[in-house]
């Protein structure tokens, strides 16, 4: 079967539109998902925009039609798979995140970390985009689903706060603050007698950005000699310090928090996968490279070589592999 090669170099929006329809409609197997991974997002928005300006349906919406159509062909392949993670890729990334929090919310076992992801991983100006996204596409608010969770949980407790954070905090960070905080957590925490004072980490984490919370673990630990994580561990904190964990880690050491859970999910079943092509999709065009180096120095070898072990060859691993090894270049757009 012939390939067609497309170089983004000089756009033609109409045909690479006509291309990407033809494909799925009857032709399916000629997609080549990876070649859509080296889109830049403004490439990507303005294919968007002109596939549905031509075919009068969203090309997310299209990927996500396919995916859902009772083909059991596809539903075996690696391309079902790709379409999915296609239709959160062509997404701008405030609304793919809106996408990514309400699958979290929906789910029968919550998953916590994505939205923790969310909270921590976006500037405060993305994190309202997020919202207003979430309200437009859903009908619903965001904030008031988190409130609403039943059972409550400590992770609830903490994405509240985070969440009040992005509304309430100064922008320039303050070394004066990081001791004044880091001095409270350690009072509260390893260094009181009792049970950790919840309250007093919820409100530092309702009233300091996310920058100004990575500037406090650093002073914490310059203070008092380990990371706060460990503090946590020491400090009576049962559950709730479990969820804290997981927040302080994305927040002080991202690229080391994203290497542990890429490498985690390519062992964790349907549900690892998902969270894999999650994180490759949300990262790539923010930190790629630096995961790629700690999670290089912590296993021994390349993320891609672990990729090609954990997940058959076929459209969706080329798919990873190319979201994974991205660069800033010009990218072809195969078909």
């Amino acid at each position: 079967m012939a390939t067609n090669i497309l170089t983004f170099s000089n756009h033609n929006l109409e045909l690479d539109s006509k291309k990407i329809q033809d494909s799925l409609v009857g032709l399916r197997q000629q997609l080549n998902p990876s070649s859509l991974a080296g889109l830049s997002q403004l490439e990507r928005q303005q294919l968007r925009e002109t596939y549905k300006a031509e075919y009068g349906e969203d090309l997310t919406s299209h990927f996500q039609r396919y995916y859902n159509e009772e083909d059991d062909g596809l539903k075996s392949s690696s391309m079902k798979c790709s379409l999915c993670a296609l239709s959160l890729w062509i997404l701008d990334p405030h609304e793919r995140d809106a996408v990514v929090a309400r699958e979290a919310l929906q789910q029968d076992e919550i998953n916590f970390k994505a939205l923790v992801e969310i909270f921590v991983g976006r500037k405060s100006s993305h994190v309202l985009l997020i919202t207003q996204a979430y309200h437009k596409r859903f009908r619903r608010l965001l904030d008031q689903d988190i409130i609403n969770l039943d059972p409550p949980s400590p992770f609830q407790k903490i994405l509240v706060a985070l969440a009040a954070s992005h509304k309430a905090h100064e922008a320039d960070v303050s070394q004066h603050i990081s001791k004044c905080d880091a001095r409270r957590l350690y009072e509260t925490g390893e260094g009181s007698l009792g049970a950790a004072d919840e309250a007093v980490v919820l409100e530092i984490l309702s009233k300091r950005s996310i920058p100004q919370l990575k500037l406090t673990f650093s002073s914490y630990k310059r203070i008092y000699g380990h990371d706060y994580t460990k503090a946590i561990k020491r400090g009576e904190y049962g559950q709730f310090g479990e969820a804290l964990t997981v927040v302080v880690k994305c927040i002080y050491n991202p690229a080391c928090y994203y290497a542990k859970l890429l490498h985690r999910s390519m062992k964790g079943g349907r549900r690892g996968i998902e969270t894999l092509a999650r994180t490759l999709i949300s990262r790539v065009e923010v930190d790629m490279d630096d995961i790629n180096n700690v999670f290089k120095e912590k296993y021994g070898k390349d993320l891609t070589h672990f990729l090609h072990e954990a997940i058959p060859s076929g459209h969706y691993r080329d798919f990873l592999v190319t979201l994974a090894t991205r660069c800033n270049t010009i990218f072809s757009f195969c078909i």
